[in-house]
């Protein structure tokens, strides 16, 4: 038997990773912007291009025409912080379903940096700099999945 591991392949100088960002919340995802840049600055990769869309709701078509338009990974960045209804986890769920559906149906990866949190508080929590800043985690792995799908092309 013939096992064959998936390496990183390919420099990540020559990675173009997208990003769509929600407006909405601005506040916050300018902080997860913020994140996700320093990371893919830091991770090496060489071309970002960023969409900004209204709100969460945007983020699938934006990210699955970012796939779409040559990038080797997208982000996709919102903060949905619960309110009195229940257009919260509306917006939570079919946001989510929309960019792993724009993920599968590009065969881009599409990473999810969109928060869900109960408050405001959370949703600084989540945003602050650093390593729990949640569009950074999300960058690291656009840019690995990205390294790691061009290993099974090359």
């Amino acid at each position: 038997m013939i096992v064959e591991e998936i390496e990183l392949a390919g420099d990540p100088a020559n990675l173009v990773i997208g990003v769509a960002v929600a407006d909405f919340n601005r506040a916050i995802t300018d902080r997860l912007l913020d994140g996700c840049l320093k990371t893919l600055e830091a991770e090496g990769v060489g071309r970002v291009r960023i969409v900004r869309v209204p709100g969460a709701w945007e983020l699938a078509i934006a990210a699955g025409h970012l796939a779409t338009a040559g990038c080797a990974a997208v982000v996709a960045v919102g903060a949905v912080i619960k309110g009195e209804t229940d257009h919260y986890e509306v917006i939570v769920r079919e946001s989510a379903t929309g960019i792993m559906r724009a993920s599968i149906d590009s065969g881009v990866p599409i990473t999810n940096a969109v928060l869900a949190v109960h408050d405001y508080e959370q949703a600084l929590d989540r945003s602050e700099p650093g390593p729990g800043n949640k569009a950074a985690e999300a960058a690291r792995a656009a840019v690995e999945m990205g390294r790691r799908l061009r290993g099974l092309r090359g």
